[in-house]
């Protein structure tokens, strides 16, 4: 199984070469990881202690961000380092303030990781919810550095569990502690032999997005829009989400209007985009003076407002639901009280799942049953507020998943409080 792991690698390395002659992520891809190895030994400075945290891209760093926090507090002794495997990721959250240092993670190899595990020599390494990488994992177990899972969650079908999956169970015994979303993923791991320090800690998005609500701060050009109208905000949007919100613009009444939050705002999307929606105008083409305000469509041409927008929202609509990934961060809108609707791909999301049950939250197949689910929501206010109140309520009981791995973290030792 080794074997056909590092034949992905190199096809897998080798696709992103060829794509990158096209395609500006890829390049990204490309060029954030050359040099890794002088780029990362020169920006490190001598005799500091560090812990390693790695999130895939922007959504895994969001969880990571509560522990962060909280660590920088309890051990302020201790470098925060952060790797991201997307560009898309490293570049949303290459100036952060909560990490010492940013980089790429470089291309798994066994090479690649002796070298990199050396240079930066942590003392605990965090992987945050995906992102399993062999030759990194093996490597800190050899060199006795603790890894932990930050807001785990497994499911039927992942190759951990499959017949050909050994090569990802190896991964697995790798990690010191488990911190699991939920009982099911607990089960799971047990049915292939994981029962030791595997803990149910939560999620930490949950925090993450409790703190967001919290100290959340206005932003006056989305009140004048607004004014005295109700508001969906569609946020992440993919093609296929912007595609089905166009069938169904027709259901919003008078009284409402649609901001909506492009996944990706290159200018060649968002000017399909504009072609989508009639009466529409970009946030970049806002100004004091009303220009604007009289549109039925905002499109959000930036980064970084989507978790405040939705303060301001009567109903959401999150994206990635009708493509393979599944759909984005539904607790963003979710804390606020805000129902929301998304594609139906979301069956790898414990919250998601949870919150279908409850019938909080609404996954749609279509245009068809989109436009359902928001004239109900739209026609019958006391329904929708009786929606808000129970998400309030859920969102508050399921915070604390940081406080539980800190204290795991204080037990166990695996940090000099020095």
């Amino acid at each position: 199984m080794l074997i056909l792991y590092n034949l992905f690698l190199f096809l897998y390395y080798l696709a992103i070469k060829i794509y990158a002659l096209f395609n500006n992520k890829a390049k990204k891809w490309i060029a954030g990881r050359k040099d890794w190895q002088h780029n990362i030994s020169n920006a490190l400075n001598p005799g500091e202690k560090r812990i390693w945290v790695h999130c895939s891209s922007m959504g895994e760093f969001e969880q990571a961000k509560p522990l962060i926090e909280a660590i920088r507090i309890e051990y302020p002794v201790y470098k925060i380092m952060v790797t991201f495997f997307s560009p898309s990721g490293y570049e949303a959250c290459r100036n952060s303030p909560l990490a010492d240092y940013i980089f790429y993670l470089p291309h798994d190899s066994k090479r690649n990781a002796e070298r990199f595990i050396s240079i930066i020599n942590p003392t605990i390494a965090l992987f945050v919810k995906y992102e399993f990488w062999y030759y990194y994992l093996t490597q800190l177990k050899i060199q006795r550095v603790p890894a932990l899972l930050i807001s785990g969650a497994f499911r039927q079908g992942q190759p951990f569990f499959r017949w050909y999956g050994s090569i990802f169970r190896d991964m697995l015994q790798c990690f010191s502690c488990y911190f699991l979303q939920d009982e099911a993923s607990k089960s799971m791991l047990a049915t292939i032999g994981i029962h030791k320090n595997v803990l149910i800690s939560g999620d930490t998005r949950y925090d993450r997005v409790s703190v967001i609500e919290k100290n959340v701060t206005p932003i006056s050009a989305i009140e004048q829009f607004k004014g005295d109208h109700k508001i969906l905000i569609a946020g992440s949007t993919w093609p296929g989400d912007e595609n089905v919100l166009k069938d169904c613009i027709s259901v919003l009444p008078e009284n409402w209007k649609l901001i909506i939050v492009p996944h990706e705002i290159d200018e060649a999307h968002i000017r399909k985009v504009e072609q989508l929606f009639d009466n529409n105008i970009l946030f970049s083409d806002l100004d004091a003076e009303n220009t604007g305000h009289d549109k039925k469509v905002l499109i959000i041409n930036n980064i970084g407002m989507l978790s405040r927008l939705f303060a301001y929202a009567d109903i959401a609509f999150i994206g990635g639901g009708f493509q393979k990934g599944g759909i984005h961060n539904i607790l963003e809108p979710a804390v606020f009280g805000v129902p929301v609707i998304f594609g139906p791909i979301f069956e790898k999301f414990v919250e998601a799942k949870q919150l279908v049950a409850l019938e909080y939250v609404f996954p749609v197949n279509d245009a068809a049953g989109c436009k359902i689910i928001l004239e109900k929501l739209i026609v019958n206010e006391q329904y929708r507020l009786s929606i808000s109140n129970s998400l309030k309520t859920f969102m508050t009981e399921h915070t604390g998943a940081t406080t539980m791995i800190m204290e795991q973290i204080k037990w166990s030792k695996w940090l000099d409080i020095r």
